[in-house]
């Protein structure tokens, strides 16, 4: 039982299992920024600058249900464009997007055995619709394996965030689901991690993602499992689609003190491109980075397109060529280089080293667990 208990730490020691990340990424950028072209307007001057700094500092999207969108078509091209999806290869090209997140969450309905075998479909999909476009597309799971597609002009693929269903409260399906390439794992919508926050075999799920290498998202998670979670993780988490509670009022979005747990536990929030949770224009979304950037740091806010997902985008954000547009907000408002290489790229980059150290020094200490549901919450 004593196994089962093991080292539990204060949220702010979650931190300390990577180093600060450094104002830029450390990986070698193969691209360089564009030249600059004559600019006939001073308006377009920071959109200019964006498209530069973003061709050295790429977008890493935190939340694309793109896997699910092309299960519901009978035919599609995403090399040429397609027009009935929000991202498609040409799009992702324009909008400077070097790493993304692929859904694997399903739709409602699907529990128990059912979840398990709905979510490798999913990922099976997944994989086969990367192996079909090798040229531009590549998988990836850790921080060298992101930098390297990048590098090479790919854009990098990371399989998750899934739903807690899929496990079947099984810690060796969580493994496998591993193994196959799963990255993260959102922690709502199970008998374990619920309302009233983790239970004792939910604890034992967050020490078992922390010792594979999984990260817990918990976008959409109760408070008490926020609080829980910042408190057994080891690794740092992050939220796929929250943005900030005191600006637009929504489940998912987090009230200001979490944020700033947050940003002592040196997670990442994603603030999600749609106007439902950030507002409907640009001015919107920026106001949600500007105010978690103030209240967790630079290095905890990111970004999360949800394209693909069936949700509105604000204007001038519609689909994924946009983000450009983001970025030349941001500059006007004041944001240097370092801040949006660290927002568009380097902070993932910084959760994804942080988990997999983590799961390295955990593999060390202890074997894979054996503990079932009903040894601990039965």
């Amino acid at each position: 039982m004593a196994d089962l208990q093991d080292d539990l730490h204060p949220a702010a020691e979650v931190g300390r299992v990577d180093e600060p990340a450094p104002p830029y990424p450390e990986e070698a950028v193969a691209v360089p920024p564009e030249a600059p072209g004559p600019v006939s307007d001073p308006d377009d001057a920071p959109l200019t600058r964006a498209r530069a700094v973003l061709a050295a500092h790429p977008v890493a999207d935190g939340y694309s249900g793109l896997p699910r969108a092309l299960r519901q078509l009978p035919w599609y091209d995403l090399d040429l464009g397609e027009s009935a999806l929000d991202a498609d290869l040409p799009r992702l090209r324009k909008g400077r997007v070097g790493a993304v997140f692929w859904s694997l969450h399903l739709p409602p309905g699907h529990d128990g055995d059912r979840a398990v075998g709905a979510t490798l479909e999913q990922l099976d999909l997944a994989k086969a619709v990367v192996a079909a476009h090798d040229e531009s597309l590549s998988p990836a799971r850790t921080a060298s394996e992101t930098a390297d597609a990048r590098n090479r002009g790919r854009v990098a693929v990371l399989f998750g965030p899934a739903g807690a269903a899929a496990l079947g409260d099984s810690l060796s399906v969580l493994r496998s689901l591993h193994t196959l390439g799963l990255r993260v794992l959102t922690l709502t919508d199970a008998g374990w991690a619920g309302p009233a926050g983790l239970t004792r075999f939910g604890e034992e799920v967050v020490r078992e993602m922390n010792r594979a290498g999984v990260i817990a998202d918990l976008s959409y998670a109760s408070t008490p499992t926020i609080r829980c979670v910042l408190t057994a993780s080891k690794a740092p988490v992050l939220f796929s689609r929250s943005a900030a509670h005191a600006l637009r009022p929504h489940p998912a979005n987090l009230p200001d003190e979490l944020l700033a747990d947050v940003g002592r536990a040196k997670g990442l929030c994603m603030v999600p491109l749609t106007a439902e949770q950030a507002g409907p224009t640009v001015r919107d979304v920026a106001d949600h980075l500007d105010h978690i950037r103030a209240l967790a740091g630079a290095e905890c806010v990111g970004l999360s397109g949800t394209y693909d997902t069936g949700s509105a985008h604000p204007q001038e954000l519609g689909d994924t060529s946009c983000y450009p547009r983001l970025i030349a907000e941001l500059l006007r408002r004041g944001w240097d280089e370092p801040e949006v290489a660290l927002l568009t790229w380097g902070n993932v980059q910084r959760v994804l080293r942080g988990a997999d150290f983590t799961a390295h020094a955990a593999q060390q200490r202890r074997p894979p667990s054996t503990a079932t549901i009903a040894d601990l919450d039965g």
